[in-house]
């Protein structure tokens, strides 16, 4: 239960930092403004943050059987990037869903 409230509150100021660069960069208008990442890069960047996540979860493990590593590292590695996954699959949801609903709209 901590680690998803952890978890949340990482993504709320990863979120708010994200919300805070972009209206920085549109209120400087000029050659700046280009720089602004579309939703589609916002996507890839996470799904990347999630394959590094599980890269990390291996080798915490690989560690771990080899005798090197702790316990509490792994068990950790794996909580987060558990919630990587869950926060991808509830975005993939959510993207589904809006396109669904935009979908049956009436033209």
């Amino acid at each position: 239960m901590n680690s998803s409230s952890l978890a949340a509150a990482k993504a709320y100021l990863s979120a708010q930092q994200l919300h805070a660069g972009n209206t920085q960069t549109a209120a400087g208008a000029g050659p700046q403004a280009d720089s602004v990442s579309g939703f589609g890069e916002v996507l890839a960047d996470a799904m990347q943050n999630a394959l590094e996540t599980g890269r990390q979860t291996e080798t915490q493990a690989q560690s771990l059987v080899r005798g090197e590593g702790d316990m509490v590292n792994v068990v950790t590695a794996v909580a987060e990037t558990e919630v990587a996954m869950q926060t991808l699959v509830t975005v993939r949801d959510r993207v589904i869903s809006a396109y669904q609903e935009i979908m049956n709209m009436p033209i």
